[in-house]
């Protein structure tokens, strides 16, 4: 079985509510299976922060994760249109994958959370795509053809699946969301499994 790896950092909850609606959209492709991972916070001092361990919810991923998946769904919040500083401090540390070209030729998608509607929701996913180009990956977004991308009114874009918390209010993805959420991780699904019968 063909594992695609969702590795997301969540504050919040909306992100890693997104990260579960795309690994049921891995999941809903014959053969595959979604590993769902996490981050530890960062803090400016040397001190950790977090347990070696979390307490609940996945478990934090280590470079092996990406090594042994067939593809990668990276999620983050929103910073200042940016990806938050675990998940970039976790990519940081991946040069020695780059130097042996571990990533290269995998597929990989993004996934985003704001709290508003403007929020900076597309130059995240598009700066979260950055480091993927660099090791190689193929990159998938979600085309028109997805009928959820033509009819949201919150979260959504050609560049990754996303979710608007102030749009909701409680903080729940509208059905869109959770469409285009699934329909991302179907994608890389079954772009890993034909890239996988090329091998």
């Amino acid at each position: 079985m063909s594992e695609i790896l969702v590795l997301y950092y969540s504050r919040q909850g909306s992100t890693a509510a997104l990260a579960r609606h795309i690994s049921r959209g891995v999941e809903s492709v014959a053969g595959m299976r979604a590993r769902l991972r996490t981050v530890p916070s960062v803090a400016a001092s040397t001190d950790r922060l977090d347990p070696a361990v979390p307490d609940a919810g996945p478990p934090y991923a280590v470079h092996d994760d990406l090594v042994q998946c067939d593809g990668l769904i990276l999620g983050s919040p929103t910073r200042f249109g940016n990806m938050a500083a675990p998940l970039k401090f976790f990519l940081d540390g991946t040069s020695a994958l780059w130097l042996s070209g571990a990533l290269v030729d995998k597929p990989a998608a993004v996934f985003t959370s704001t709290q508003s509607l403007h929020g900076g929701q597309e130059s995240t996913l598009l700066s979260m795509m950055l480091p993927l180009l660099h090791h190689g990956m193929v990159l998938v977004g979600l085309p028109y053809s997805e009928p959820a991308l033509l009819d949201t009114r919150s979260g959504g874009t050609p560049y990754g699946a996303s979710h608007v918390a102030a749009v909701s209010g409680s903080g729940d993805l509208s059905s869109s969301e959770r469409d285009l959420a699934h329909a991302l991780g179907a994608r890389v699904a079954t772009m890993a499994h034909r890239l996988g019968q090329r091998v």
